[in-house]
Formats: C-alpha cells, structure tokens, sequence
C-alpha cells in the first residue's frame, strides 16, 4: 500500500512537472511572493524573483519571447541596460566601479520577462491584490511601532519615526501608490452601487493617507499625491465632480495640517532646509539635492553626447570637491538624486533619450480605460515625477515597483487588446 501511495505521488508529480499550466501556476506563485515581500525584505524579494524566472524556463516559447522584444515596450528598458554595460568602455573608474553601476540596471532585463508572461497569465490581478494587503499589514506595523519604537527591526531614529523595515521613503511610495491606485476601483463601484465594498476600499486608502499624516512621511510624497490625483482627475472625472472633490481635498489637508505636528515640521523643513544651504552652505537634505544638481550639470556639459561612463559619478564628485566635511560642497556622492542627472553624467544626452523613450513608451501602452491600464499609468507617473528628486528607477525599492507595476499591468493590457478583436469576430 505504502509503495503504491508512494508511486502514485511521483507520478502526479512527474505529470505536473511535464504540464506547462503547472509550470505557469508555480511562476504566477512565486511572482505574487515577490510583490507581497517588497515592503518587508530586500533579500526575500530578490530570492522570490530568482524562483520566478528558473520557473519560466522549462516551457518558455523562445521564438515568441524573441520577437515580444522588438515591441518598444520591451526594446527600451533593454536598451537602457546595454548602454549601461557598453558605458564601462569608456569609463574612467576602476571596474569594480562600473560594474556595480551596472547593477541597478540589471532588473530591467525583467520587465519584458513579466510583459511576456502576464500577457498569457490571467492572475496579474493577484499581483495588485498581495501588494495592496502587504502595504496595508505594514500600515498596521508602522502604528505599532510608531507607540513602541521598541518593536522596529531599525535602530531607533526620530526622523523614521512608524519605520518597522526600510525607511521612510520607501514606505511613502508604498502607500502613496495603494492609496491613489484605490480611487480607480472606489469611483467604479459607486457608479455600480456597490457602496459597502466602494466604502471598504476608501477606508483603506485613508487609512495610508492618515498614516502618512501622523506618523511619518517624505517630502517627495507631498509633492507627487497632488499630482498623481490629478492625473485621475483629468482621465475620469467630470469638471464638477473635480470641483467637488478638490474643495473636499483642500479641507482634509487642512484639517490634517491642523491636527498633525509631524504634517507640518515635515513641510517646514523645505524652507529651514534651504535657508541653511543657502547662507551656510550645510548639507540639508535639500541642500544637498541642490549642490548634486548644479555639480551634475556641469559635468554633463563637459561630455553632453555620451557622457563620462558607467560607474563615473563619484569620481567627479571628488574632483569637485571643495570646503570642509560639514559643507555641502565636500559632498561626494555616486548618485545626484535626479534619474535624469544620474544618466545624462554617465551616458550623455544618449542616455537620457533613452530614459524618456522608454518612460514614454510606457505611458502610451496604458491609454484606456481598465484597472490594469489606471494601476500601470499610475506606476509611470509616480516614477517619472518622484524621479525629479531621486534617482528612483535605479532605487532597489522603488525601480521594482516600476519593474513589476509595468510589467503585470503591461502584460495585462496587451492580452485586452489581443482579445478585444476575436470578440468582435465572434459576435459579428
């Protein structure tokens, strides 16, 4: 009985092993993990993402992977990556140097990876649903921790006040993304009158809004929500309910600016931040920014067709460097927190039309209508806008936010359009 029990298990095993629907599931499996670890472990996320691509191997259809990388929407993230590896020719840093410049560029090879198989997958929206419950577990743990820093896995630090893991940039762009993404499905079920589940989501999304107002929040996220909403505005309401909606936003915020004191030493900091680099040259984070960006111009103008060379950033910082360790001048960094400053110094004006190329591409793919097409649109803007300030698609956190937001909604929507045509035909 035991041997029969036994040769059944391996040959339902060897079946599955066999079955490209098996194969699929297990990779649909591993990429749900990848996006529900994102908020919590750097190394779970990379582990999960690993697992995903061996199980894409077995049955991949190499010939139609092939030519899914002609598409723009797969050429341009790919061409980003070649350019970064053909920069260390001309590059004057030590290799170990360019090759780790290379590195942030390494999950783009995944995005046509996850475009290729959401296109033939129909579980993308499990992707959406473990990223949302993941950010709204961390929205409980940053509570948590916020009345006892005692339970953060992070040393304490008063200016990452709620941080459980991370920080608290990447925990802004986390729910600032949920909370925005929710407004889609929200307005569709009140139009459905479907008010308890339309009631449910909206609690969520406050919930992300109302813990960035209390307990901890960046500056970058302020500055994009506003405009992240107004994106849905343009594309989904009409002119009165944005009326509507604006004057109740404009009355939250300024109960939230009342009632919240860590809301508004966050917002004053732009202008002590400036004022301090301004007639003291400190290094203010805003200061900061300001010195990368006006060093990162000039370097750009001294190689403006194809730039200094990957991995070439902090050694012309250090050339550059003037004034004492407490100035920002004395500054070196590898990274000017802007995305298009990183690549102008390395990779020239070449480089930067390559990023908005691909940037471009991308926001065309998701015009329509579609929870898909809103989560993947919403997923650009957030990069490109955020990216003023940080160099976040080459950002470990946020650049697999792009990577995987693109390529699941990417995936989700080009299977729509292949489908829309044979339902035509059938019912003609």
């Amino acid at each position: 009985m035991t041997a029969l029990v036994r040769e059944t298990t391996f040959q339902m095993l060897g079946r599955r092993l066999r079955s490209p629907a098996a194969w699929s599931e297990t990779a649909d499996l591993f990429a749900i993990l990848t996006v529900a670890s994102l908020p919590w472990s750097t190394s779970l996320t990379a582990i999960f993402n690993a697992m995903f691509l061996i199980c894409m191997v077995p049955f991949l259809d190499l010939k139609a992977f092939l030519q899914s990388l002609r598409r723009p929407i797969a050429a341009a993230p790919l061409a980003l990556f070649l350019l970064a590896l053909v920069g260390t020719l001309w590059s004057d840093a030590a290799w170990g140097a360019r090759f780790y410049a290379v590195n942030p560029t390494v999950k783009l090879l995944v995005l046509p990876v996850l475009l290729y198989h959401f296109e033939r997958s129909r579980r993308g929206h499990w992707i959406f649903i473990a990223f949302l419950v993941s950010c709204a577990l961390l929205s409980v743990m940053s509570w948590l921790v916020a009345f006892n820093p005692g339970l953060s896995l992070k040393p304490y630090d008063p200016q990452e006040r709620g941080i459980f893991v991370k920080n608290y940039i990447d925990q802004s762009q986390e729910f600032t993304l949920c909370a925005v993404a929710l407004a889609y499905p929200v307005l569709k079920l009140l139009r459905e009158k479907r008010y308890w589940l339309a009631g449910l989501l909206t609690a969520v999304a406050l919930s992300f809004f109302v813990n960035m107002a209390f307990v901890v929040v960046s500056r970058t996220a302020l500055v994009t929500v506003p405009i992240m909403f107004g994106v849905f505005a343009l594309l989904h309401l009409r002119w009165r309910n944005i009326a509507i909606i604006a004057a109740a936003l404009v009355v939250g915020a300024v109960l939230a600016w009342q009632t919240s004191p860590q809301l508004r030493k966050t917002a004053d900091t732009f202008m002590s931040d400036y004022t301090g680099y301004k007639e003291r040259g400190e290094p203010t984070s805003l200061g900061l920014r300001l010195e990368f960006w006006r060093k990162s111009l000039g370097f750009f103008a001294e190689a403006p067709v194809k730039g200094h060379g990957t991995g070439s950033t902090r050694g012309l910082f250090e050339q550059v460097k003037t004034g004492s360790g407490y100035q920002a001048s004395a500054e070196v960094i590898g990274n000017p927190h802007n995305q298009t400053l990183n690549v102008a110094v390395q990779w020239g004006i070449v480089g930067v039309v390559i990023l908005y190329a691909m940037w471009l591409v991308h926001l065309l793919l998701f015009r329509g209508d579609g929870l898909a097409n809103w989560i993947g649109l919403l997923v650009v803007v957030q990069n490109i806008f955020t990216s003023l300030f940080n160099s976040h698609l080459f950002d470990f956190h946020e650049g697999w936010m792009y990577v995987i937001g693109v390529g699941v909604a990417g995936g989700m929507v080009v299977r729509e359009r292949q489908a829309k045509p044979k339902v035509v035909e059938a019912g003609s």
